[in-house]
């Protein structure tokens, strides 16, 4: 795909951002109406553009050193009226016009890699949200939770949640991701064990898709979805489990549960969006069906890897299962080369809003990069070795 191309979607994407500013910016009867040296498009387009400078050699530098060139107050000052949402909006509609024609499949599914990374940003001891108390005299620092779906085939972020580290929920941010997912093609959510939870398969299973996520393996304090589930004996396995979920304990519940493989009663404050937490005595016994596999594999002299899957067996059978869980690997590689390749981690401000704006915009900009070079440097050879049918 040619850089003109891409750059074009991203013009484009801007555009429709500039016709709907009034959206995200402070107060949309005074903000932006003035015809001034940094109107709502250059702030958007000059955060686009930053890289490891401070922000006055960045201003310089996109202004060519110009006499003209806005101080950095001045910037500040034009920058606090725009919303963060800006470009979280800008990053999932250039991403969508850019991937609609680059979709690549795995046996007919997509491959969504979902994880999370913490992000350092300058210490702000009043931002309590954020704020982590050093331990062993180490200095307090301020963190942020970067949630991210990254499709592995394109080597793109479909979509990002960024959250202060306080207000951290890996699987609420999952779920709303999957939720909000563009759905034309089937895909195959592959997740660490931070994700695990009957809520996050039932809405997988829901959008019907696919799930390979890693969980809790065997042990003395197991408390994972397979902890009280009736397994074999045996370092290596691949079982079909057919669960019903319920969060009700009458007699006639408590008879079903004894049958661990096919029954499992939900402790009252974990979150399952898809049965009431709440139920009176004379209302029947309501149920969810959630079927998966649990399968076991060695990866080493000593150590296994459990992944739950609803992948039907017949093609994806456990060989294939510990080939796609290694392919998460892919959005590890991301992450770091989103924070010291693009940039992620040269920020302009302490303020988190402003912070916020450049996380969206780096990945806007990791997009913009990867789309194009992935084409240069895949060879449709290299891609019949990679790609199944």
């Amino acid at each position: 795909m040619k850089a003109s191309i891409i750059q074009d979607l991203l013009d484009k994407s801007q555009k429709k951002l500039n016709e709907s500013m009034s959206q995200y910016i402070s107060n949309p009867k005074r903000d932006f109406i003035r015809n001034r040296k940094l109107p709502f498009e250059k702030v958007i387009s000059s955060v686009l553009g930053m890289e490891g400078k401070s922000l006055n050699n960045e201003l310089l530098y996109q202004s060519g050193c110009a006499l003209e060139t806005p101080t950095s107050s001045a910037f500040i000052q034009q920058r606090s009226k725009i919303n963060y949402k800006a470009f979280e909006s800008l990053f999932r509609d250039f991403t969508m016009m850019a991937m609609k024609d680059n979709i690549q499949l795995f046996k007919g599914y997509r491959l969504l890699a979902v994880d999370g990374s913490d992000i350092q940003i300058p210490s702000n001891p009043t931002d309590y949200e954020s704020f982590v108390q050093g331990k062993e005299g180490n200095k307090p620092y301020n963190l942020l939770h970067l949630d991210a779906m990254y499709d592995l085939l394109s080597n793109t972020y479909v979509d990002a949640l960024v959250c202060k580290f306080r207000n951290m929920n890996e699987q609420g941010a999952l779920v709303d991701m999957v939720d909000s997912a563009d759905d034309t093609n089937p895909a195959i959510i592959i997740a660490d064990r931070g994700y695990e939870s009957y809520n996050v398969l039932a809405h997988i299973q829901e959008k019907k898709w696919k799930f390979l996520i890693r969980v809790k393996d065997f042990g003395n304090h197991s408390t994972g979805i397979i902890h009280g589930l009736d397994l074999p004996n045996e370092d290596e396995f691949d079982v079909a489990i057919d669960l019903n979920l319920t969060y009700k304990q009458t007699n006639e519940a408590k008879e079903l549960l004894k049958d661990r493989n096919h029954y499992k009663l939900l402790k009252s404050n974990r979150r399952f969006d898809y049965l009431p937490s709440k139920n009176k005595k004379h209302e029947p016994l309501r149920m969810y069906n959630l079927k998966f596999r649990v399968v076991r594999f060695k990866i080493s002299e000593d150590s296994y890897e459990v992944i739950l899957t609803n992948l039907d067996k017949e093609t994806f059978p456990p060989v294939i299962i510990k080939e796609l869980y290694g392919k998460r690997w892919g959005i590890e590689t991301s992450f770091r080369n989103l924070k010291y390749t693009v940039g992620l981690l040269h920020f302009h401000s302490k303020k988190a809003d402003f912070i916020f704006q450049e996380i969206y915009a780096r990945l806007i900009m990791y997009n913009y990069f990867e789309l194009i070079i992935s084409k240069n440097h895949n060879s449709k050879e290299t891609k019949k070795a990679y790609i199944h049918d």
